[in-house]
Parts: C-alpha cells; sequence; structure tokens
C-alpha cells in the first residue's frame, strides 16, 4: 500500500506491505522489516532491531482530519493520503464499489457475532469480537454496505490474516 504521510510541513511516501506478522516499511528510500501485534484496539506493538515500541493511535470518526499518534513520549498528528482513494476508486481495505473484508492481525477466538448476513451496515459499526491475548476486540465495518459473508461462527478459532466478515 503507498500512501503519502504529511507530519507538520514534512512530507514522506511510504510504502507498507504486510506479510503475516511482518511488515515492511520503506520511507525515504529505507526499508524497516518489523513486527507488528495488536494487544488491545488502538495499540499497536512494532518490534524492530531487537527493540520494541508501543504506539497508540487514537481513533478517529473523520477520516480527513490527522491521526494521532503517541509512541513513547512522543506526539505527532499525522495526514495519510492513499492515491487510490483521491481518485475515488478504493478504500483503505477495498473497493468503494465493491467489496471489503474484515481480517484479523492475529491469531484468537470469536466471542460474538453482532449482525448476520444480509444485515446492512455503516462504516464503524461493529460486527464481530474477536479475543485475542486476553483481550476482545470489536472489529467494525468499513464501509456502508451489507453483510455478504460470516466466514466463522462463534467459538471458532481464528489466525492471522483470516478473512472473517466480507461487506459489499
Amino acid at each position: 500500500m503507498k500512501l503519502t504521510a504529511q507530519i507538520n510541513d514534512n512530507e514522506q511516501q511510504v510504502n507498507i506491505e504486510r506479510k503475516d506478522s511482518k511488515v515492511f516499511a520503506e520511507i525515504a528510500e529505507r526499508i524497516y522489516e518489523l513486527e507488528l501485534s495488536v494487544p488491545e484496539s488502538n495499540i499497536y506493538l512494532l518490534k524492530h532491531a531487537g527493540k520494541i515500541y508501543e504506539v497508540f493511535v487514537s481513533p478517529n470518526k473523520n477520516k480527513h482530519e490527522p491521526i494521532h499518534v503517541k509512541v513513547g513520549t512522543q506526539e505527532f498528528e499525522i495526514n495519510l493520503i492513499d492515491p487510490k482513494k483521491l481518485r475515488g476508486t478504493f478504500d483503505a481495505v477495498g473497493n468503494a464499489e465493491g467489496i471489503a473484508e474484515i481480517k484479523t492481525a492475529m491469531p484468537g477466538k470469536v466471542v460474538r457475532i453482532l449482525l448476520k448476513e444480509n444485515d446492512e451496515v455503516k462504516d464503524g459499526d461493529g460486527v464481530i469480537i474477536i479475543e485475542a491475548m486476553k483481550m476482545q476486540n470489536e472489529m467494525k465495518s468499513p464501509k456502508d454496505g451489507t453483510i455478504k459473508e460470516i466466514r466463522f461462527s462463534e467459538g471458532d478459532t481464528v489466525n492471522a490474516g483470516d478473512i472473517l466478515v466480507i461487506i459489499e
């Protein structure tokens, strides 16, 4: 995923690729290999070069406002621009006119399914609750649409990267 990140007057091109629990980030022609875990909603643990960084990302209801990020004692306001969004054809997880997928970030267990297939859903509505590392995380819809498919049942075990729900 290619993005443009703006922090104050500094603008950087960022390319992020995810493979299982690894994230590869290319920033200013430097490539970083990171291990990623999400112990709870909005908190990310990034491991790089033997160090672990805790990153808190404030929930942001308005996608057009900067994202507030805290890494240790440093705080940033970051504008992320997706060139594909500027063309109006895609959102962060799928085609705005087509489907979106809700995926797991880490292994866990389906605790509760909040909606059923063919239910209407709005951007940000809770869809399914996953328990991972003794924390329950409500997975939310990334767009308005209809629940096309729910691939797991309550009590099922899921692996990192599994597609849980498809929204059309």
